[in-house]
């Protein structure tokens, strides 16, 4: 379902892997079926057109799923048509997906209360304030029971294989992967990339210097004090700033990030487990270990056969 000003990156990395796999797989294990507001030419955001057959409402006996790609932010209004047919389609059981703000036209629907969901992270902030009942993440996509969502772009690419996945087997995505020459399948439950300044909108710089630091230090790990001093503040100073924007203390948000990077090293590269915690800052694997198992429910090793 395409939307005026949709994506074209977006709607293409969540169609193509379903061609690539019916290719791969030598049968037409999806049909895809195009929608717009009515049957004619609907332009992209990058004044490309694409002509959908089908208009709202038509041709959807058959329909099993439906994802729905728009602009982001959306219009102030959509017209009640679309929402009234993404209910019925939900009353029946079809399984609905928002790409990018695809997400925004679910919830306005109604159709997201009580679901995970996430959308491009700079509409975090305005969708968490409009729609209190979704349960919003800031994952690069969410697969809850009978929704799809993510945050638009590559993300829909990495969602779209990992459903073929669930629907044909862990082989045929990682074909599919192959195909695109992507190095891996991103899991759901990484976390979107928001720039810095972004992540901590009006806070003071000293604070914004502060992470920077942490960020550019994860192999050997700066104290709270030593962090002080590089900005030229106390150390209770630093602590106030932590607790008032991040809600958290500097060390246990600096443990945070060493054990993201972890996460990202243990999912992507096959360094021992040792060397990814020397990497990450820890002195010993033992302490690595149970870091990593508090934080994630899991130890290091249990990651890796996930």
């Amino acid at each position: 379902m395409l939307l005026p000003g949709f994506s074209l990156l977006a709607q293409a990395c969540a169609l193509e892997p379903l061609q690539v796999a019916n290719q791969l797989a030598g049968a037409r294990l999806y049909v895809p079926l195009t929608y717009g507001l009515e049957a004619h030419e609907t332009r992209s955001a990058s004044e490309l057109s694409l002509t959908p057959r089908h208009a709202v409402g038509e041709d959807d006996a058959g329909l099993d799923m439906l994802l729905v790609c728009a602009p982001s932010p959306l219009p102030l209004s959509l017209p009640p048509s679309l929402c009234d047919w993404l209910r019925r389609l939900a009353g029946r059981g079809v399984v609905l997906g928002g790409v990018a703000g695809g997400t925004e036209v679910l919830a306005r629907a109604g159709v997201l209360d009580g679901y995970r969901a996430t959308l491009p992270w700079q509409r975090f902030d305005a969708f968490a304030r409009d729609y209190p009942r979704v349960n919003l993440s800031q994952q690069l996509f969410e697969i809850d029971r009978d929704r799809l969502t993510c945050g638009g772009g590559t993300a829909a690419m990495d969602m779209m294989m990992t459903l073929i996945g669930q629907h044909h087997g862990q082989r045929l995505a990682e074909a599919v992967s192959e195909h695109f020459v992507c190095e891996r399948i991103r899991p759901g439950d990484e976390p979107q990339h928001v720039p810095l300044r972004s992540r901590l909108g009006h806070a003071p710089q000293s604070l914004v210097e502060a992470v920077t630091l942490m960020e550019a230090n994860i192999e050997e790990p700066l104290t709270t004090h030593e962090l002080a001093e590089h900005l030229g503040i106390s150390r209770r100073q630093l602590e106030r700033l932590f607790k008032k924007y991040l809600q958290a203390v500097p060390s246990r948000y600096y443990l945070d990030l060493r054990l993201q990077e972890a996460r990202k090293l243990l999912r992507e590269c096959d360094r021992a487990v040792g060397d990814i915690a020397l990497l990450t800052g820890f002195s010993s694997g033992a302490h690595f270990s149970t870091a990593y198992r508090n934080h994630f429910g899991m130890t290091p090793r249990e990651e890796r056969l996930v």
